[in-house]
Order: structure tokens, then C-alpha cells, then sequence
């Protein structure tokens, strides 16, 4: 069973669907003992709808309260302008759905826990260092969104093109100040048929996941504007993922995927208690939608941390 909400983050609307466990939906007007609660967050360019909801859903059928929920400036919540990446409002965003959630009475507010999935396996950790509310941590396919646009995929970018970027977007500043709209661009290629030869595997498959009939919604434009590189280029994931502990935190990532190395980076930096699990055969994009080994090890983790 799902719920649709709403809740404020900075003063913008964010809209969740909330899932609840079969065991609470008889006792919600007299609710037993209170539930624990995980927040699961999308990646970049994703919606609610996508492979956050399909986590929340089998999740919340595990036993767990979940909510999956659309960054502000995107999908169905609030923010202008749309398709603004904000790594920072997206951390406020997770720290906002996680007081929504004291605010249930199903919820034990002792006992929430977050997933970020893909740029969200860097948001949630960054946002759990200080918000010890949060007392597990799970990622899946973690990617981080400030070291991706410095340093490109894999680390290929040079700093001059980084520079350029930089000052690309401050004529892009100026000239919305002046009228025109946000400059756009394509997360991913937008279609199969666009795809270049020699397109990273991140790239290729996520067009595959976000614009193809295998998760293709509405809400997901495939767009962000190309300015947030000023916000993102300062931003780092993982600066202070050793201020987790003692809240435990589990990595999973595809042994295929061309973003392990951030899951890796993440595992050394952080401190005890911690699991790096690596998922045979597997690439950054397939763990959005083949659970089959992600989901036990997920639910094992958090039965083991936030259920008494």
C-alpha cells in the first residue's frame, strides 16, 4: 500500500509516496508498535517512480516503512528553476524526508534509515555524517555527482575544461539575469539511436534504463540545467563519510560498473562498522533493476540495525 505526501524541504514542496508494510495497513488508526522507516533516495535525472520506488516497494514488503521521494526542482516537487542539480538541496532534501518521517505515528523515529541509489549513494551518506537521526546507511551503484563533473568519468577531465565549464556557466548565470531561460542539457543520450560509438557504459545503459519503455516515466525529462557545475564542482560526497560511525554503512556495487571506484574510495575512507559488497558480473545501471542479490543483503542489513 502507498500514500502520496508532501513535505516541505527549505520551504519547497517535496512529493513522496510513502509505502506501508502489509502489517501496518489493519492498524493505522491504532497503530502497535511503531515500524522502522528507510528513506530511499533517487539518482540524478531519476524519479520516485523509478528504481527508488521499486526499492521503497520491496522494501516496505520486507517489514520496513519506506519513502521514495522527487528532489526539489524536479518530478513532482516543487523548486524553480526545474532541473536545477543542487547537491546541497538534495541533502537537505533527504534531511527534511527524514523529519517527515518523525512526524508519523507508524513510524519509530529511533529507528530510520536511508538507501541512496547512484548519485543518491553520495547524497545520503553526506547527509547521514550530520544528521545522526539516520542510523544506517545502505548505497547502491554510489556515485559522487561534485567529483563526477570535476574530474569526468573515470577521471579523464583536465582541469582547463573544468575552468571552461566554470566560465560557461557564469555567462549562463548572466544571461538568465537578463531574461533567457536556463541553458539545458541531456543527462544521457536521448535516445538508443543516439548513443556514440565508444559511449561509457554508464551512459549507454542508462539511456537503455531512462529512456526506453523499461523505466521511462514522464517526470524523468532526461534534462538538467548545465550551471549546476558551479555548485557541484565544490561538492564531494564522501569528505566526511568517516563521520558515519559508529552508524554502520553497506556499499553495494555492481563488480562490472564503471563507477565502482567511488563505492571503493567511499569503503576506505570510512570507518567502522562498514561492508563494501560487490555484485558478480554486474554494471552501475543493472542494480537499478535486477534486485535479485541487492534487495536480502539490503533487508539483512537494516533488520540487523534498525529491528530490536
Amino acid at each position: 500500500m502507498s500514500e502520496a505526501v508532501t513535505f516541505p524541504s527549505r520551504g519547497i514542496p517535496i512529493a513522496g509516496n510513502l509505502f506501508l508494510p502489509p502489517s501496518t495497513i489493519s492498524t493505522i488508526s491504532t497503530p502497535k508498535t511503531p515500524n522502522p522507516a528507510l528513506i530511499v533516495s533517487h539518482p540524478f535525472g531519476g524519479v520516485k517512480e523509478q528504481t527508488a520506488g521499486l526499492y521503497a516497494k520491496l522494501l516496505s514488503e520486507s517489514g520496513f516503512i519506506t519513502l521514495a521521494f522527487d528532489a526539489a526542482y524536479q518530478g513532482a516537487s516543487g523548486g524553480e528553476p526545474r532541473y536545477l542539480e543542487d547537491p546541497y538541496q538534495r541533502v537537505e532534501d533527504i534531511k527534511s524526508a527524514v523529519t517527515y518521517l518523525t512526524t508519523r505515528q507508524e513510524v519509530d523515529a529511533d529507528n530510520i534509515g536511508a538507501v541512496g541509489i547512484c548519485a543518491s549513494g553520495g547524497y545520503v551518506p553526506f547527509a547521514a555524517a550530520t544528521d545522526r537521526r539516520i542510523k544506517a546507511v545502505a548505497t547502491i551503484s554510489a556515485a559522487d555527482t561534485g567529483r563526477l563533473f570535476r574530474e569526468g568519468l573515470g577521471g579523464g577531465l583536465k582541469r582547463e575544461h573544468l575552468i571552461m565549464a566554470l566560465e560557461k556557466a557564469g555567462k549562463q548565470r548572466t544571461a538568465e539575469a537578463q531574461g533567457e531561460d536556463p541553458h539545458l542539457e541531456h543527462i544521457v543520450p536521448h535516445t538508443v539511436q543516439e548513443v556514440p560509438e565508444g559511449t561509457p557504459t554508464l551512459y549507454k545503459e542508462g539511456t537503455d534504463y531512462y529512456r526506453t519503455p523499461r523505466a521511462q516515466h514522464p517526470n524523468s525529462m532526461n534534462w538538467y540545467i548545465e550551471r549546476s557545475i558551479d555548485t557541484l564542482a565544490t561538492y564531494s560526497s564522501f569528505a566526511f563519510v568517516d563521520m558515519i560511525s559508529p552508524h554502520p554503512l553497506l556499499l553495494i556495487a555492481g563488480e562490472e560498473a564503471d563507477t565502482l571506484y567511488f563505492s571503493k574510495d567511499a569503503y576506505e575512507a570510512a570507518k567502522e562498522p562498514k561492508e563494501l559488497v560487490l555484485v558478480k558480473g554486474r554494471t552501475h545501471i543493472d542494480l537499478y533493476d535486477d534486485t535479485a542479490e541487492v534487495l536480502p543483503k539490503l533487508v539483512s542489513f537494516m533488520k540487523q540495525h534498525l529491528v530490536s
